[in-house]
């Protein structure tokens, strides 16, 4: 089985530590396959960058020369989800509802700590279209950037656990969801603190994949998902943007 993991931002240090994420929970057989989109912005956080993250990854796939038998899109609250679905003939999970989903077997009420302030919006949307907000308790902002995950790991970690131990003090969370792909690897030290299970959205989104793969199912082509209608595309990609 070979699994594609599309990091929806270009920094390529964040590939390899979802790609070491995803392969640490594959299952024997399973070949986990990192990618980064070759256009795109260094970090997604905020609708402009999250709706061109969703166009490199779509073309990123397109672009993927050899037979794969899912896809994982690990944005937390991106766009884009959707047009896979669209576009391919195996599983697409994304990690938001991956972790929420997984989360609601966990506890009655979880919830998501992430970046930015100005991302939780979007996290709430993609929860909210999902059917998965009801037992969401809240999503809250560890104030810190994507990419202050790699260059200021403690005061990151140290905020992300903060707001961590709030969501279960004061919002009476009893899972807690990591809400970034970034933050993979910080589920132990979450748990440790709080005592509350802990999801990571790309671990959690690897075995739902797997489950899906195995079981022979994916997304239903009659409606919603079915494939994009042949029609002229004008000037599309822009010359030189796969190259």
């Amino acid at each position: 089985m070979r699994i594609l993991v599309l990091n929806v931002n270009t920094t390529e240090s964040m590939t390899e530590s979802i790609g070491r994420e995803a392969a640490a929970v594959a299952a024997p057989g399973t070949e986990i396959v990192p990618l980064t989109p070759r256009f795109g912005a260094e970090s997604v956080e905020g609708n402009y960058e999250s709706y061109l993250a969703a166009i490199a990854v779509m073309e990123t796939v397109k672009a993927y020369p050899e037979p794969f038998d899912a896809v994982i899109q690990a944005g937390y609250g991106e766009h884009g989800r959707e047009g896979l679905q669209e576009l391919l003939d195996v599983p697409v999970v994304d990690i938001t509802e991956a972790a929420a989903s997984t989360a609601m077997y966990l506890g009655h009420k979880y919830s998501v700590v992430t970046t930015l302030d100005r991302t939780v919006p979007l996290i709430e949307d993609r929860l909210k279209l999902a059917g998965l907000s009801d037992r969401c308790a809240s999503v809250r902002a560890s104030g810190m950037s994507v990419l202050e995950l790699e260059s200021d790991p403690d005061a990151a970690v140290q905020a992300i656990l903060d707001q961590s131990m709030r969501a279960v003090e004061d919002d009476h969370a009893e899972v807690i969801c990591l809400g970034c792909g970034g933050m993979a690897g910080l589920k132990s030290k979450v748990s440790e603190l709080t005592g509350a299970p802990v999801v990571d959205g790309v671990t959690a989104a690897v075995t739902i994949a797997e489950s899906l793969v195995r079981l022979n199912l994916s997304t239903s082509k009659i409606r919603t998902y079915a494939p994009p209608r042949t029609k002229a595309v004008k000037n599309w990609p822009p010359r030189g943007l796969l190259s």
